[in-house]
């Protein structure tokens, strides 16, 4: 008969995990951020990789890992040691190299480590510097992506970002809320946008109507005969009526802007 209430099975030779402290210490973040540089990888051609195992994740979610704001899942890991060529283990610990030494072994090594770069033949190589980091306005509501959030740019905090995320031009942060414009631009994504008041067909902007903040993919049409002259200028020039695409057309319709409603082009999305 199979014994009751068995009393645990206490490994002595093998060091405990201690998970409050890697977390404490963003191992796993501080791990993906040193196998990155080493690889000379920025953080664009990373995800750019993780793409290519079916994960699509903007820069700042993984300089969130790296920072360690944020834990990637299982899945992320496995796709992450698959791009750096190691196995799994390595990036969950803070001693990857010796897993199978117990405390006194990994304090001897320690030791080694020690005497090695005492010796001025094994120094540490240089730390990457790390990426400058710049104040940007951002948007404390969303550009909705769906059906619509306010955006008042009264409502903007300053905000530290690395430097490479942001691209040359930009003026502003806005984080995306809603489906409407994947799979490009996803839920909470931060793109950064440039002021202008005019955009070409087809770029995918940030625009205020009828009280709501959206971004959309730029678009016209000819105006309907009932608005022809409503869009017909001082020198009887005919304008075209815009409209606001989504890259999701399959679940939202375009938004044919009224001339009766208020419309402003707030800036372009830089990519």
């Amino acid at each position: 008969m199979p014994r009751k209430n068995k009393a645990p099975i206490i490994h002595l030779n093998r060091p405990l995990y201690n998970a409050p402290s890697e977390y404490a210490n963003n191992v796993i973040g501080e791990r993906i951020a040193d196998l990155r540089k080493q690889r000379k990888m920025s953080q664009a051609s990373l995800c750019d990789e993780l793409s290519l195992h079916g994960i699509d994740i903007s820069r700042t979610a993984l300089w969130k890992w790296e920072k360690g704001s944020a834990t990637p899942s299982a899945y992320h890991l496995i796709a992450l040691a698959k791009i750096f060529g190691i196995d799994s283990i390595s990036l969950f610990t803070s001693s990857p190299l010796a897993p199978e030494l117990d405390p006194v072994g990994l304090r001897k090594l320690e030791d080694y480590k020690e005497d090695l770069i005492a010796s001025g033949r094994y120094s540490p190589a240089p730390k990457h510097m790390e990426d400058e980091l710049v104040e940007m306005p951002v948007s404390y509501l969303s550009a909705s992506a769906g059906p619509g959030a306010f955006l008042d740019e009264g409502n903007f905090e300053m905000v530290q970002v690395p430097k490479s995320m942001v691209p040359a031009g930009a003026d502003f942060g806005v984080h995306v809320n809603g489906d409407s414009m994947e799979p490009i631009f996803t839920q909470d994504q931060l793109v950064w946008v440039q002021r202008t008041d005019t955009l070409r067909i087809g770029e995918v902007g940030i625009f205020i109507y009828d009280g709501q903040g959206y971004i959309k993919a730029y678009s016209e049409q000819e105006p309907e005969e009932s608005l022809r002259e409503v869009f017909t200028d001082s020198n009887h020039c005919l304008h075209n009526q815009p409209v606001l695409n989504s890259y999701n057309k399959a679940k939202y319709e375009p938004i044919v802007v009224s001339p009766y409603r208020f419309f402003e082009i707030a800036g372009r999305v830089l990519r």
